[in-house]
């Protein structure tokens, strides 16, 4: 099956060897997105900013692809600091709908650019969206 690349404009570039997403068949795979604002490649300040920054990069990279968050089927949260999982739990509400997908967090030393949450996910998404 051949993999198609996703890209966006309204999701920050890449910064290393890698794709905003990857679509093989009717799985797409989004690279882990941190809080980086797309028009400046800057760092939303702050946790909250940049959980919500991070929520609507993957919901750009889903709309390239044809897909919402709703697609999602598997979603891992990196966290610099695990004190900030509620913060995240309060902020899916917001992006996802019930039945939400499954999720992993994680607490991680550091990411890229100082970032304090970074998050990907899997998308499945139906021959419609082909």
């Amino acid at each position: 099956m051949a993999r198609q690349p996703i890209h966006s404009s309204d999701a920050p570039q890449a910064i290393g060897t890698y794709s905003q997403a990857i679509r093989s068949a009717n799985i797409v795979y989004l690279s882990g997105q941190i809080g980086l604002q797309p028009a400046t490649m800057t760092l939303a300040e702050g946790i909250d900013a940049q959980i919500h920054q991070v929520f609507r990069n993957l919901r750009a990279v889903a709309a390239a692809a044809g897909a919402t968050l709703n697609d999602a089927v598997k979603v891992t949260v990196f966290l610099t600091d695990m004190g900030s999982f509620a913060r995240v739990n309060e902020a899916m509400a917001q992006y996802f709908v019930p039945p939400y997908p499954a999720r992993a967090a994680v607490g991680v030393a550091s990411l890229p650019r100082g970032a304090l949450v970074e998050i990907e996910a899997i998308l499945a998404i139906g021959e419609s969206h082909a």
